[in-house]
């Protein structure tokens, strides 16, 4: 669906990929994933418009702050052509995307409609596997059902077919995501320990502590702690990353910080700059 008062240019949109849905190539090996943890991961790589690693792409997670995503391009959508903002709109969706401001997130939730959000984005893109969270929880964004494959159409959309404000405004908050968000928790993880600049990160966690929810959910585990790292590698975002991971009851969080790291260091990513180990 095209952005309101936005004329397209003939070469503005998602390109679709041949198979894209049903496809499966290999992914990292199940010595990567370690026991007892969920993964489900998507590497697309930009310029060859191809898949670089698949793995349980359409399973669903608790989106937890991966979700503020839709919740900005939402917020953005009916603010063209000029996509002006308040100062305090502004600064509000920048601490939001670079610090995954709980506080922000919650003020888009609430005043735009909360699941209505995520009906909406849905219809826009072309998602397949998100859904709002349960109806016993409406209040609770990161509740949200998200897979790998539609976080990288998230991200495929915002490059490629988005307006160029919107693009600066989302992928700028990205790319100045602080070391540790206002909630003090490390963002650091994933694809922001794993590979050197540049990169663009919307990091999620959820369940540090435990937050005593069963997994009774329909759609998605609300239990077991989650960790994801997503968002887009190398010179032009040449690839765009989705790990999105469920880690055993009890896993600390820097534990499960190494093991994202680890098994996000283990992808094929083309384009990543991978630090030059030091000889012992």
């Amino acid at each position: 669906m095209l952005w309101p008062d936005h004329r397209a240019s003939p070469t503005l949109g998602v390109r679709a990929i041949a198979g894209e849905r049903g496809t499966t190539v290999a992914g990292p090996g199940s010595n990567e994933v370690p026991a007892g943890t969920t993964a489900g991961i998507v590497v697309f790589d930009r310029r060859s418009n191809t898949f670089a690693e698949r793995l349980n792409a359409d399973a669903p997670f608790r989106s937890a702050s991966v979700v503020k995503l839709l919740i900005a391009l939402d917020h953005l959508w009916h603010r063209g052509p000029a996509f002006r903002l308040t100062p305090a709109d502004r600064a509000r969706l920048e601490l939001m995307l670079a610090r995954s401001d709980d506080g922000a997130a919650g003020h888009y939730w609430d005043h735009n409609g909360r699941s209505a959000i995520i009906t909406r984005m849905v219809t826009r893109l072309g998602l397949t596997g998100t859904a709002g969270p349960p109806p016993a929880f409406p209040e609770y964004w990161g509740y949200s059902a998200l897979t790998a494959a539609d976080t990288v159409r998230i991200y495929r959309h915002l490059l490629d077919a988005a307006p160029d404000p919107v693009r600066e405004l989302v992928m700028g908050g990205l790319r100045r995501c602080t070391r540790l968000g206002t909630d003090g928790f490390d963002q650091h993880f994933g694809i922001a320990a794993a590979f050197g600049q540049p990169w663009a990160v919307k990091q999620g966690w959820s369940g540090f502590p435990p937050s005593g929810r069963t997994a009774g959910a329909d759609h998605v585990d609300l239990a077991r702690p989650a960790l994801h790292t997503t968002g887009t590698v190398g010179a032009g975002d040449r690839s765009v990353v989705a790990v999105l991971t469920l880690h055993p009851a009890g896993t600390p969080y820097t534990v499960t910080c190494s093991r994202v790291t680890a098994l996000t260091r283990a992808l094929d990513v083309p384009g990543a700059v991978r630090p030059v180990a030091r000889p012992d």
